[in-house]
């Protein structure tokens, strides 16, 4: 299943990660369009006001802002019937095991280490959205959980 444009939801407060985002995205390949929200609170304001249909095909999730962080979201998003399917990328700058472990069983469809490197960043943003989109954006197995540049 590949998609003509990808609709893209970044929740993350680091100015400089959401342009770096939107800059690897516009020297991508892919069609995409991006929303950025800048904190949890605003992710949950994003998310409620969008009806099934209406929802982006993907959210990249950072877990470090500040209001409500993104492992909370991820949480709330779960509970929400419309939202329980809905495509979850955590967008960190850890790899720490237990996090990810955490995440996983959290129902994250994909983790992903922010790389410092902008190379890698287009590389690790392109992997994620034709993976998520071959698997139909469903959750792999742990084994397939993290996505490498």
């Amino acid at each position: 299943m590949n998609k003509q444009i990808y609709n893209i939801l970044l929740a993350d407060d680091d100015e400089d990660d959401c342009s770096f985002f939107e800059e690897a995205l516009d020297e991508l390949s892919l069609a995409t369009t991006l929303v950025t929200v800048n904190d949890g609170v605003q992710l949950m304001d994003f998310l409620a006001d969008k009806s099934g249909n209406d929802l982006p095909d993907i959210l990249f999730l950072d877990l470090n802002m500040p209001r409500k962080n993104g492992s909370e979201c991820l949480t709330e998003i779960r509970q929400i019937e419309k939202l329980k399917d809905f495509p979850i990328v955590i967008f960190s700058t850890s790899l720490d095991s237990e996090i990810v472990d955490v995440m996983y069983d959290k129902d994250a469809t994909y983790y992903i280490r922010k790389p410092g490197d902008f190379s890698k960043l287009k590389s690790v943003i392109e992997n994620a959205l034709i993976t998520a989109s071959e698997n139909n954006f469903k959750k792999p197995a742990r084994t397939h959980f993290i996505i490498q540049p």
